[in-house]
């Protein structure tokens, strides 16, 4: 009797205790940092911030965070970094690629069925749902208990049912960071839990965010605040989850304009934070790496104010008055042979650039990138500021015919009629014909030979046959002459 409820205290204890650690992993965004992590947190605030080198530049706030960036979703302007290629360790934040690769691989009514691995093969004491082996939910549900409760069983099986397994989902997810830029990153899990190989960049992070919160479904779910799953083939009960991201509307530390994001803490990572906000026509997106509980937040709502309340959002083809596209002959005539009045190329009105609200769009830097294959667009015009990229836009064939010429490069210097030769010096559009100006020459030039040849010959011929009719007469006059003078000497009459 007494030894069953030793086992039974036993029991309850060890029960109690995973629970407790459960709820600590779960609402890790509460951790209380010691005063040895507070004293750190404060030293590096004193780390240079990159952006606050460019000239021109806002200078951003001073932060606790090992690492941050701030960029726009829209351009993918850097607006703010500090220490943004440090590789660092994700932690949860690591769910929002998962995310990503199973939105763009799934439909949300497929049905995933939890395996063993996926149940068991989790650090104990991490964030999860109490799911069951065999256990089912739709993708759906399973992007819920991913980005609003950070299970880390659920992480694990969308890897497998997307991937067929985790290695393969590894690899999807390592190149899908590679196609999106990403330079200081080396996954090797689906779910953030601390690997020494697994490590990102608050920048590489920023590039992942940007096209997560491109994507409104993932917009959607990373900003609902509470979500019911509901019973399951081995559930009867509704499991309720909650977001823990306290940017969220009545929350402690709730931000107008908020769209989303992803909480992550691990010993080794500490708070890590991914958020999105939207005002003002910018949508942008915070990375907070290896900072202390509650200045994630606090830090993301000091950048996010730095960002709206510091730059401007304009359009390039509105603004954009040092290339004019709109009077050479190049680009519109208004008497052709297909009978066209319309511009051969224009300005694509979609490009945008991000700049400090203390400058004019004229001040911006740019440079003219060519293409050289085949595409709906000739060239590409980027903006920056002190080497700073703040957006870029296209200059288009237009979209009213067939095109007539394969133009390399095509621009007009604005300030004059004339279509001038294009120099380092003078910011100019130009159209570079010289393909077409050679070929028409060449042709110009074969026509003259063939002609001037041809020339040469009938002249010659004409001397020829003037040479022979001059010289056959010379000696028809000679025998007519003979023949006189013949005649005279022996006429009929002249006795022998």
């Amino acid at each position: 009797m007494i030894r069953n409820t030793k086992k039974r205290v036993i029991t309850l204890f060890f029960a109690i205790t995973l629970t407790i650690i459960n709820c600590i992993n779960v609402y890790a965004v509460d951790t209380v940092p010691t005063d040895e992590l507070k004293f750190a947190a404060e030293q590096r605030k004193s780390l240079p911030v990159d952006t606050n080198e460019i000239v021109g530049w806002p200078n951003g706030p001073a932060i606790g965070a090992q690492s941050a960036v701030l960029m726009d979703v829209n351009t993918g302007t850097l607006l703010y970094s500090k220490n943004p290629h440090d590789q660092l360790y994700p932690a949860s934040t690591t769910k929002l690629i998962t995310a990503l690769l199973t939105i763009e691989n799934t439909t949300m009514d497929e049905v995933v069925t939890f395996s063993r691995d996926a149940v068991w093969n989790i650090d104990r004491g991490s964030s999860h749902l109490s799911i069951d082996v065999g256990e089912q939910m739709t993708v759906e549900e399973c992007l819920y208990g991913l980005l609003l409760a950070s299970a880390n069983e659920v992480a694990y099986a969308l890897a497998e049912h997307v991937g067929g397994d985790l290695d393969t989902f590894v690899n999807m997810m390592n190149e899908r960071a590679a196609k999106l830029g990403c330079t200081d990153t080396h996954f090797s899990n689906a779910n953030g839990l601390p690997r020494e190989d697994h490590y990102t960049s608050s920048y590489d992070l920023a590039l992942i965010a940007r096209e997560c919160f491109s994507n409104e479904t993932l917009c959607s779910i990373a900003g609902t605040v509470k979500y019911t799953i509901g019973p399951t083939n081995k559930q009867s009960e509704e499991r309720p989850i909650s977001n823990h991201h306290k940017l969220l509307p009545t929350f402690k530390y709730e931000y107008e304009g908020f769209i989303g994001g992803k909480t992550g803490f691990t010993q080794d990572a500490r708070q890590t934070l991914v958020s999105c906000a939207e005002k003002n026509g910018m949508r942008l997106v915070c990375v907070i790496m290896k900072e202390e509980s509650p200045y994630q937040f606090i830090d993301t709502i000091d950048l996010f104010d730095y960002g709206f309340s510091s730059f401007n959002v304009k359009n390039i083809a509105e603004n954009e008055t040092r290339y004019n596209l709109d009077s050479s002959s190049f680009f519109k005539t208004k008497y052709d042979i297909l009978g066209s009045t319309k511009p051969i190329l224009s300005i694509n009105p979609s490009g945008n650039v991000v700049i400090p609200k203390s400058m004019t769009f004229a001040d911006l830097d740019t440079d003219i990138e060519y293409s050289n294959s085949p595409s709906d667009y000739i060239a590409i015009i980027k903006y920056s500021v002190d080497g700073n990229p703040t957006g870029s836009t296209t200059i288009d064939y237009a979209d009213n015919g067939t095109k007539a010429f394969e133009f390399s490069n095509i621009l007009k210097n604005h300030s004059s009629d004339t279509t001038v030769a294009y120099s380092p010096e003078i910011k100019t559009v130009f159209v570079d014909v010289r393909k077409v100006i050679a070929l028409f020459v060449i042709i110009i030039v074969v026509i003259f030979v063939v002609f001037f040849t041809y020339d040469l010959i009938k002249t010659y011929i004409a001397s020829a046959k003037r040479n022979h009719r001059l010289t056959r007469n010379r000696y028809k006059k000679r025998s007519e002459n003979k023949l006189k003078l013949f005649k005279r000497r022996f006429k009929p009459d002249d006795k022998l």
